[in-house]
């Protein structure tokens, strides 16, 4: 078990109140010590209106820095064009043990120099335009947070909790992520590869029951056979009726959509299970080791033996 360690929260006018105050709660009640600070320590405004009293300016940040905390929000913008900020990361960042980002503030890391030649994430609606900005930067759009080494970067908002969950995981074990959790009434550890628009999240957007229960079954069964065909027996459809009002309600083709919980699936399996290639392309109703691998490499641009390697957890 880890000794008790400073967090620091770097947070700014227009920040998501709950970039700050979720992980500082998980945080805080993991034992650790946790500070805000901005850049000139004056009480600043959130994107909702609410005020914060931020507990010291970047020059009296305590130290030494155990874990770097950096919040997203509306204010953004106006915090890249923050020279003292920007430069202040640059320099703290390789003193910390890890660096981490909510939602936009991956936009603030990358700015600094800190993510480039590294995997990261950020909220949905901005990927495309942090990938834009920071060519050097590996934006993967889909996970709820990534960890690159000792870089992690997050998805917009609540995912803050999950990736602080994951951290006081990591630094104090199971037991005591699962106590915390239970006190925050969250879930112990959504993993960091669930997808920000996981296809089991959005089983709600299928307006008939029928359909909806078909999601159900694709998520619980996906080893099973899930043709066009099979799924339209299943809804009592004719499949070509099957297949266009699922593709208009859900927004993507049964194909697709079972592609998605299929590779959910694996991925989840590679990371977590011993399991060999084969056997985990199978349990997720890819057939065989090669279907999997084309699948992975169309949307992860990674072969599974490639992203085994780089995102396994620890616990395995």
């Amino acid at each position: 078990m880890l000794d008790r360690v400073q967090v620091v929260i770097v947070a700014f006018n227009g920040v998501q109140s709950l970039d700050v105050t979720g992980p500082a709660e998980v945080f805080s009640a993991a034992g650790n010590d946790v500070s805000v600070v901005t850049s000139d320590g004056a009480p600043i405004r959130t994107s909702s209106g609410l005020h914060l009293l931020p507990d010291a300016d970047l020059a009296h940040a305590p130290a030494p820095i155990d874990t770097l905390v950096v919040a997203g929000g509306d204010g953004t913008p106006a915090a890249i064009d923050d020279r003292a900020l920007i430069d202040w990361l640059r320099a703290t960042a390789p003193r910390c043990r890890r660096v981490t980002s909510v939602c936009s503030g991956a936009f603030l890391l990358a700015e600094a120099g800190l993510l480039d030649g590294r995997r990261a994430t950020t909220h949905w609606s901005v990927c495309d335009v942090l990938a834009r900005r920071y060519p050097a930067v590996t934006v993967d759009p889909d996970p709820i947070y990534v960890r690159d080494g000792d870089v992690w970067t997050s998805a917009g908002v609540t995912a803050g909790m999950d990736l602080a969950l994951a951290l006081v995981e990591d630094d104090l074990g199971r037991d005591e992520a699962l106590r915390i959790a239970r006190r925050f009434v969250l879930f112990l550890r959504r993993p960091g590869n669930q997808s920000q628009f996981s296809a089991q999240l959005s089983a709600q957007a299928a307006g008939r029951d029928g359909l909806r229960e078909v999601q159900r079954w694709i998520a619980e069964h996906p080893e099973e056979d899930l043709s066009v065909e099979a799924l339209a027996s299943r809804a009592d459809m004719s499949p070509r009726h099957f297949a266009r009002c699922f593709t208009g309600e859900v927004g993507t083709t049964p194909a697709r959509y079972v592609e998605r919980v299929r590779l959910e699936n694996a991925r989840r399996l590679l990371e977590e299970t011993d399991e060999g290639v084969e056997a985990v392309a199978r349990a997720c109703g890819f057939g065989t080791a090669e279907t999997m691998r084309r699948a992975f490499l169309r949307t992860l641009r990674l072969s599974p033996a490639e992203y085994r390697a780089r995102f396994r957890t620890a616990a395995v």
